[in-house]
């Protein structure tokens, strides 16, 4: 089975927004143990920098620095790039990818996928689904349909097994305001394909910019 490229380290070595706009068209892929590969390509991301104000609710924000501070759970943002950050809201795990050169803080939120490989797998972790569009349609789901939690935390996102890798490039991106964030909600740090099936459904509607 062919390997998709892994993106390097110098691909998240710059700027978080950059990026999060970047890896939208690229792809996630987890070379599983259990011999099923489970692959698709990323439609919606999230950025957060350093700078901004969404690093309060974490409580790790400096209102005078104007600066996420490098200590709580937020300490391993600072560090290589190109690794997995994973943390649980309530239930469910949330797949991130560390930004900017070490000792920078920055994280990519990935948010939905759209399911290629393994599909059969996901409809077996996610049977509640509607739909194969809404099987990874969400950063929960996501992490649920590709079986991810806490041992993925710290893992090499450039190499195998659980990696990013090159994608075509999607029609267009569009940036829009975040979801569900109490702070910097109106910043336009979340990237998809407009349109597209597998992006995250939003009840109240959100701005689109280009």
């Amino acid at each position: 089975m062919h390997r998709p490229s892994p993106l390097d380290r110098d691909f998240f070595a710059r700027s978080t927004v950059e990026v999060a706009r970047a890896l939208v068209g690229c792809r996630l892929v987890y070379e599983h143990a259990d011999g099923v590969r489970r692959a698709g390509t990323i439609v919606e991301t999230e950025a957060y920098p350093a700078d901004d104000p969404a690093w309060r609710s974490w409580g790790v924000f400096d209102p005078v620095a104007e600066r996420v501070r490098p200590e709580g759970r937020a300490l391993d943002f600072f560090g290589r790039p190109g690794t997995a950050y994973l943390y649980r809201v309530h239930v469910y795990w949330l797949l991130n990818v560390v930004t900017e050169p070490e000792g920078v803080a920055g994280g990519v939120l990935i948010r939905a996928v759209a399911p290629e490989e393994g599909v059969h797998v996901m409809w077996a972790r996610r049977p509640a689904a509607r739909h194969e569009a809404g099987l990874a349609a969400g950063p929960g789901r996501l992490c649920q349909a590709f079986d991810l939690d806490r041992r993925h935390h710290g893992a090499d996102l450039t190499r195998p097994p659980l990696y990013l890798a090159q994608g075509a490039p999607p029609p267009a991106v569009v940036a829009t305001p975040r979801v569900g964030v109490r702070f910097g909600r109106d910043l336009p740090y979340r990237f998809v394909i407009p349109g597209h099936p597998c992006v995250t459904p939003v009840r109240h509607g959100n701005r689109v910019r280009s």
